[in-house]
This record gives C-alpha cells, sequence and structure tokens, in this order.
C-alpha cells in the first residue's frame, strides 16, 4: 500500500516539494494556484518586473507560513488576491510587490529594514504606510484606529499608491467576511461604509465605491439587502421589455444621425435605492429611475451632439441636467447626466461621456496608472484633483497633532457632494455642501481665512454663516487686525478650516497664557525679593537655571512652565519659591526694594502673596470674565487660577467665587483694573417693564442713546401678562457707564424697574 502524500515548502525557494507520511495536498496548490492567475494578470509589465513579483510571492508565502484565514483558506491567498485587485489597475511592480507583502510587517515580524535590504527603499515605504500601529500602546481601541487612518493618509499623501492597495485590500476582506463573527463583520463594515468608501469616491474609483458600498449594506443591514434585493427581482422581470425598447430606440435614433456611440444599461445598486428611499421618505415602488443608460461616445464634441439626439428621441425633465463636463466634479468625474421621460412615463438618465471620462468615472484616479501603460495622454483632472485632496491631507496634518482630530478632519473633508463657486476673477472652486464663505477663504489661503471680516456673494453682503449655493460669485473682505472667531468652528465644514482656525486659537492661547504666566511668575517671584532670570541663550548659568527648574518641574522647556502656570496648571507662588531657592544656591541675594514692592502689592487678605495682575481687556483667551458675575471697570474684583483654564475673574462679592475660595484658596491671586481699559466689557441687567406696543424699541432707543450696545435679549414667554421681564446683555465701558444706561432706562414711559443682575 502507497504511504500518504504531503506537499512540504521549501523555505529557501518557497516551492512545494512532495514528502510520505503526511495528510493529502491543499495549502500549496491553492496558493499556487492563485499565483499563477495573478501572473496571467501582470501580461503589462515587463520579465524583470515579473521576476521581483515572483521574488516578493515567495518572501510573503514563507512569512505566512502556517497562518490560515478565518475560512480555512491559507492566509497567501489574501496578499495574492489583494495583488490581482491592484493588478486590474495596472499598478507597477512595486506596488503589486507591497500588496503581496502588506501583512508581513504587521503579522509576521518582518521588519523595515528586511524589506529595504531584499526590495529597496520604496517598496519598504509603501508596506510601512499600510502597516497598522497595533504594537503601539493606546489609552483607547479608538484612538488605535485613528492613529492607524492617520499614518495610512499621510503615507497616502506621499504616495497614492498605498490608499489603492489599502483599498484593495480593505475590498478582498469584504468580500471575504462570511466566516467572521458577526460582531466584528458589523464593525468592519461600518468603519468601510463611514472612511473608505468615501475615501474611494473621493478618489474617484466610483466601481470600487459602490462594491464597498454595497457590501456594507449587505453586512450592516442583512435583512433590508435581503427584501430590496427580492423587490428588484421582480422589477428587473417587469421593467425588462421597458429597458429594451429603450435601448433599441435610442440604439436606433443615433444610427439614424450616424453616430457611433455605445449604449449600455445601468442599474442602481441596493444601497443607493436604500439611501434614496430613507432620504426622501419614499416606498420602493416611488424610486422610478432604478435603471439608466450610459453613452459612451469618441469625442469631447459628440457629447453635446448625443445630448441633442436624445433630447429629440425623449422630453427631459426640467431642472434635471447638470455639465460635469465644463465643470468637473471635485474627484476629477466628467459626464453629461440628464433625465428624461420615456414612452411609459417613467424618469430615465442618461449619462453621456468619452472613452478617458468613463476610465476616470470607474477607476478615478487609479485610471492614471492605466493611461500611462496604455501609452495615450493621462487623464489630468482625476490626478490634479486627487492630488490636492492629498495635499490638503498633509496642511490639516501640520496644524492637527492629535489623531482623532485629524481623523474627524478627513471625515468632513470626505463628502459625496459639492458646490461650485466663483473667485471674482471667474476661477471655479469645489467646496461641500453647506460651505460657507469662512470655507471659501481657507481654501483661498489660510491668510485669507484668518484676517477674514466679511463677505459677499454675487455683489451682495452677507453674513459669514451663509451657505453657498452653486454659481455663486464670491468676494472676501479682509482687515490687517483681524483673527479668527471661536464661533466660526460652529458653521464650517472643511476639514482644511476647521484645522486652521483650532490651530490659530490654540496658538494664541498659548502665546497669551505664555505672557500670563510670565507675569504671574514675576510677580511672585518680587514678593520674594528676586526678579525673574535673563532668557539670553548666550547667558550659561540663566540657562542653566532655567533648565533646573524644568526638571524640577516636569516641563520640557521654559516656554511650557510658562504656559502651566498662565493656564493655572501650576501655581505661581510655588515655583517662584522654588526659583528663588535655587538661585540662593547660586550665590543671588534678595533685593531689599523688591521686596517692599512685593509684599506692598501683596496686602489684601483674600490672596497669598503673588502679586498684582493689571486687567485692561487685551488679555485675550488666556484671562475670562466670570459669567456668573461678569464684573466690569470699577467693580472689586480677584482672579481665579482654574487647573488649565487660565484666570478667571470674579467680583469680589460674588457668591460663586466665594465658595471656590473656601474650596481652593491657594488658587486665588490679586487682580485690578487698568486706569484706561482699550475694550468695553458685557454684563447683564434686567428690566420690569409693562407691556404695550413698542416697548422693545423704547428700551433699544435707551440704550443706543447713551452708547451701549445690547449683546443679547431674554424676555419671559407670558405674552398675557400686564408687565413682562427683559434681561439684557450689554457692553459698556466701566461702572460710570452702567450707572447712565441704567438711569437713562428708568426714564422711558413703559420701564417700571432696572437691576443689575448679580449671582
Amino acid at each position: 500500500m502507497a504511504s500518504p502524500i504531503t506537499w512540504i515548502r521549501d523555505a529557501a525557494t518557497g516551492v512545494g516539494r512532495r514528502a510520505r507520511e503526511a495528510p493529502p495536498p491543499t495549502v500549496s496548490d491553492a496558493a499556487a494556484a492563485s499565483f499563477a492567475t495573478l501572473v496571467k494578470k501582470l501580461d503589462y509589465l515587463d520579465a524583470a518586473d515579473i521576476k521581483r513579483v515572483r521574488e516578493a510571492y515567495r518572501f510573503a508565502d514563507e512569512a505566512h507560513l502556517g497562518q490560515f484565514r478565518a475560512s480555512g483558506e491559507p492566509y497567501i491567498t489574501h496578499p495574492i488576491a489583494v495583488a490581482g485587485l491592484c493588478a486590474d489597475w495596472k499598478l507597477d511592480a512595486q506596488a503589486i510587490m507591497a500588496a503581496l507583502m502588506h501583512d508581513a510587517m504587521e503579522d509576521c515580524g518582518v521588519t523595515k529594514v528586511e524589506l529595504i535590504e531584499r526590495f529597496g527603499g520604496a517598496t519598504a515605504d509603501l508596506v510601512d504606510g499600510l502597516t497598522k500601529l497595533d504594537k503601539i500602546q493606546f489609552s483607547t481601541k479608538e484612538e488605535s484606529q485613528a492613529e492607524s487612518f492617520r499614518k495610512m493618509l499621510l503615507a497616502m499623501a506621499r504616495d497614492v499608491r498605498v490608499i489603492l492597495i489599502k483599498l484593495a485590500d480593505r475590498l478582498h476582506n469584504m468580500r471575504t467576511m462570511e466566516a467572521m463573527a458577526a460582531t466584528k463583520r458589523v464593525r468592519i463594515a461600518r468603519e468601510t461604509l463611514d472612511i473608505f468608501a468615501p475615501i474611494a469616491h473621493r478618489l474617484g474609483l466610483n466601481q470600487t465605491y459602490r462594491e464597498l458600498q454595497e457590501l456594507s449594506f449587505q453586512y450592516l443591514r442583512p435583512w433590508r439587502h435581503a427584501a430590496l434585493s427580492k423587490a428588484i427581482n421582480r422589477a428587473r422581470g417587469y421593467r425588462r421589455d421597458i429597458v429594451e425598447r429603450i435601448q433599441k430606440e435610442v440604439e436606433k435614433a443615433f444610427g439614424d444621425a450616424k453616430q457611433k456611440v455605445q449604449v449600455y444599461g445601468r442599474e442602481k445598486t441596493l444601497f443607493s435605492i436604500y439611501a434614496k428611499m430613507r432620504e426622501k421618505h419614499l416606498t420602493f415602488a416611488q424610486v422610478n429611475d432604478i435603471f439608466g443608460f450610459r453613452i459612451v461616445v469618441s469625442t469631447l464634441p459628440e457629447c453635446y451632439l448625443a445630448l441633442g439626439v436624445l433630447h429629440q428621441l425623449y422630453k427631459p425633465l426640467p431642472g434635471r441636467f447638470k455639465d460635469y463636463i465644463a465643470i468637473p466634479k471635485a474627484n476629477g468625474y466628467q459626464s453629461l447626466h440628464t433625465t428624461l421621460v420615456s414612452p411609459l412615463g417613467t424618469a430615465v438618465e442618461f449619462q453621456i461621456r468619452t472613452e478617458p471620462m468613463h476610465a476616470v468615472a470607474e477607476k478615478g484616479i487609479a485610471a492614471h496608472w492605466m493611461y500611462k501603460i496604455g501609452g495615450s495622454a493621462q487623464p489630468q483632472d482625476a490626478q490634479r484633483l486627487g492630488a490636492l485632496w492629498l495635499q490638503s491631507l498633509v496642511d490639516i496634518q501640520d496644524e492637527t497633532r492629535d489623531a482623532s482630530e485629524f481623523l474627524e478632519h478627513v471625515k468632513i473633508d470626505l463628502f459625496p457632494d459639492a458646490v461650485y463657486v466663483f473667485t471674482p476673477k471667474s476661477k471655479i472652486m469645489a467646496l461641500p455642501r453647506g460651505a460657507t464663505p469662512v470655507d471659501f477663504a481657507y481654501a483661498i489661503h489660510s491668510d485669507v481665512g484668518d484676517h477674514c471680516v466679511a463677505a459677499k456673494v454675487n455683489g451682495d453682503p452677507v453674513a459669514l454663516r451663509t451657505e453657498l449655493r452653486s454659481g455663486d460669485v464670491v468676494e472676501i473682505v479682509t482687515a490687517p487686525g483681524a483673527r479668527p472667531n471661536p464661533g466660526w468652528l460652529n458653521f464650517v465644514r472643511t476639514g482644511r478650516a476647521r484645522s486652521k482656525i483650532r490651530h490659530y486659537l490654540k496658538n494664541m492661547e498659548q502665546e497669551e497664557s505664555q505672557q500670563l504666566g510670565e507675569k504671574l511668575l514675576a510677580q511672585a517671584l518680587r514678593a520674594e525679593g528676586m526678579t525673574l532670570p535673563d532668557t539670553d541663550p548666550n547667558d550659561a548659568a540663566a540657562s542653566a537655571l532655567w533648565q533646573a527648574l524644568t526638571r524640577w518641574s516636569g516641563n520640557r522647556n521654559r516656554a511650557d512652565l510658562l504656559t502651566d502656570i498662565g493656564l493655572g496648571r501650576k501655581i505661581a507662588i510655588i515655583v517662584a519659591k522654588r526659583l528663588s531657592q535655587l538661585m540662593l544656591e547660586r550665590g543671588a541675594k534678595p533685593d531689599a526694594l523688591t521686596l517692599t514692592m512685593g509684599r506692598y502689592a501683596a496686602q489684601d487678605d483674600l490672596t497669598p502673596s503673588q502679586g498684582l495682575v493689571v486687567i485692561d481687556g487685551s488679555e485675550g483667551a488666556s484671562v475670562q470674565m466670570a459669567t456668573c458675575c461678569r464684573p466690569i471697570p470699577g467693580d472689586d474684583i480677584v482672579g481665579y487660577l482654574g487647573r488649565g483654564e487660565g484666570l478667571l475673574v470674579h467680583t469680589a462679592e460674588c457668591s460663586v467665587g466665594k465658595r471656590l475660595f473656601e474650596r481652593d484658596s491657594e488658587r486665588w491671586i490679586t487682580v485690578d483694573w487698568a486706569e484706561e481699559p482699550v475694550r468695553s466689557f458685557e454684563t447683564s441687567i434686567t428690566i420690569l417693564l409693562k407691556n404695550g406696543k413698542g416697548v422693545l424699541a423704547q428700551v433699544a432707543q435707551a440704550v443706543s442713546s447713551v452708547e451701549a450696545d445690547i449683546s443679547h435679549i431674554d424676555m419671559d414667554d407670558e405674552a398675557a401678562a400686564e408687565t413682562t421681564e427683559l434681561r439684557l446683555l450689554i457692553s459698556v465701558r466701566d461702572r460710570q457707564h452702567l450707572a447712565d444706561v441704567m438711569r437713562t432706562l428708568r426714564r422711558a414711559p413703559a420701564v417700571l424697574k432696572v437691576l443689575r443682575l448679580k449671582p
């Protein structure tokens, strides 16, 4: 009786050989068969490149030896399948090699150095860009996922092949998820629908985009997917005659016009039908554009000739024509879209495009390689628009070091729809639907966005939160002293605008907090009879002193320490005591005059001896007026250094402030108003008035007559009552100005009582 046969893989060559006394062959056969299929697809590469691909296959096969997928197949079949999808896009040899080895670093302990030595730096960089960060410890799974996306997207910005391989990897995983646990399938499908499908759409890979959406829908909503699938099959049977009749009539019309075209029937995907039903609250029977047609012509002028033929054949629906040839979509997509009324009264969409446009429509940025291999002109628009979006990722990363925030910005930019607006010089710009003039300003340049103060749309002044519409001509008005408003974050739509605004505000907050921290430390040190040491980098003694202090405090440098003091994370008096001790150790002596000045400034019983901080209104985000008591110049005030919140100013009699002092007395410092504050301050008043016609106008007139501004009005809902209470937030210069406002209000006929609101 013959001995059992198995296959043993040769470690050097990766080729299987027969051996006796083992189970029957399965693993190498499956891998070899699928690799042979891959090689057939690589006929566009030369012999030397195919040889390098074969070496990469042997390396990956050896690395994954003994590993199996959840389905029981040998693991190497997955990288081969991913490489096969990349070969369909005609990617180069480096990309095919990276696809074969894309899991080698993550799953098999292969190092980047090893890959560089064997396959070169370019291929190693591709594999590294694809590798997840599972080996780094993160505080949460979400943070790990966000960091992985950040790394992958930035690698993609350097080389777009990274995301093409990643999309091929995700597509094959989605096609073969049946063997996974249900919870894992749902998680992967949700991630695919939220991130990978929109990325595919953003890069113009519509075929991949549609399949990823469809597979995600199948796993996320299996019952709805099955029900819609049955409904489509029934509808396909009912409407087959209609589709065949329309196709014959269209082909005959083009034959009569002696225009050579290719006519393709097209069916909406289940996911797009489901999305339309949900968005427009329709039943399946009400979705009447399930079927459509693509007309592919030879040249660009023939697109418009074909449109004429179709409009002569069937009546067009008004408002349903779109010219994406003259104004391409953000991902480079170009076609004419028109919706016509068929002989049976149903709406049918037609898309008209050339062969190159069709390649870009289906393959997007991947069409670049297909055209390059074929020797034809490259579809520059898709490549350029893709590159612009990829560059924007790098710009966002420059301002966003937090991975979760970066991912949030990227999600915002993965929009499926766009509006097209014009600059005053008639340049077209694509922005996401719902974009505002602020998004437009940042799309032009970050300096324009940072200094934006107003906008005009079609020549008329508009609010900065106005939503732009396609065809708008947008003009931005800037001012040298202007800076971003935190309120803009509530309405901007692009990731670029959001990240630029946040970056500017963070930088401003850090600068202001650093200045406040320096002021607080100098004043606290004065109470110890010392002055702050020099910051000259050439002064070795001062540099050594600051290094010793930052080592003690746990900060990286002097700026970080001062920022922490300004934000209240560290107490100035404690840091000052340590600094004075270090200075005494180095031979410094307290100065009698400085000591007297420091102690004179700290006579207030409420606070430790940290010295006096002067408030003039120019401090910015590092100093805030407490909203419970809303202090204004002339009020007795105290300052509370919140943990990480900067300096919060309360009135001395504020009940909220007093409770905070009882709980946390060491965080209170002495503050006072400057002689001449540089801005007005908000405070709250309440007005009791008789209900009647024009009472609100009386109040507004009284406030404006003494040059005060109303920032906000709140009033009772009881419309039928004889009296009503108004609560106003008004901007005044000081207490004297507030007294003038209240006196003027009391003279108004409808006003019964005016009081300043206190906590």
